[in-house]
């Protein structure tokens, strides 16, 4: 989604890629832990051209993702994409953003990343604690906020000479699915012999946007794009 962004643009400056997920997203304990292991330390991020440390779990701001989510909020979250677009592409600043429905777990995360002692969090029994719970109380929600997931990749550039951005989004009731879309599409794309890069690459240095977009298109999955104001 981020390279189908990039593409339209003469010189790309911005990225700003978030996720919201459902509950547990329908993929159990060990997420959980990882959430909570995301939030042990600092990470740096690719900020104004230049490597910066950011406080996971900060600066909350609302985005804009297609019904059922409407407005959701995301907060700073390492993630691989924090290296790896701002390996792949030519912009000055990539903004990798997380976020939960309903809202009521982003404040209880943000308890825990900010308030919590480190020492505790960063104990295995302490993030084993903190998962299980987290867990106990997603059994009960997805039953109302459902398992699903949201996506909005945001790119900022020059433009036919001027500053504009263009912006990306899709929703899924399942998240585990969604991104079994992902995984089945590239190996689809191999086994068919479509899709041929020797080596070690990241999704969007090896994948073409129009090989993306047919596999996306064959499982059913809209993406929403377009300029935004």
């Amino acid at each position: 989604m981020v390279r189908q962004g990039v593409e339209q643009f003469d010189s790309p400056t911005e990225i700003h890629l978030s996720y919201v997920v459902s509950g547990s997203g329908g993929a159990g304990l060990t997420v959980m832990r990882t959430t909570f292991l995301g939030l042990m330390q600092p990470f740096p991020a690719w900020l104004g051209g230049e490597w910066k440390s950011i406080q996971p779990y900060s600066d909350r701001q609302p985005i804009a993702l297609p019904p059922p989510y409407g407005t959701a909020h995301v907060y700073w979250y390492e993630m691989p994409e924090t290296f790896t677009l701002a390996e792949s592409f030519p912009v000055h600043t990539v903004i990798t953003k997380f976020g939960s429905i309903p809202d009521f777990y982003n404040h209880l995360t943000w308890i825990a990343a900010h308030l919590l002692p480190k020492s505790w969090i960063q104990h295995p029994s302490g993030t084993e604690f903190l998962s299980r719970v987290s867990y106990a109380m997603t059994k009960v929600s997805d039953r109302i906020s459902g398992i699903g997931v949201g996506i909005r990749a945001e790119v900022t550039g020059q433009k036919d000479g001027r500053t504009r951005r263009y912006d990306s989004t899709l929703v899924h009731e399942n998240t585990a699915i969604a991104a079994g879309y992902g995984t089945g599409g590239i190996a689809q794309l191999i086994l068919a012999g479509k899709l041929h890069k020797p080596g070690v690459w990241t999704v969007d240095q090896a994948l073409p946007t129009d090989l993306f977009e047919q596999t996306m298109g064959d499982r059913g999955l809209t993406i929403q794009q377009g300029w935004g104001e």
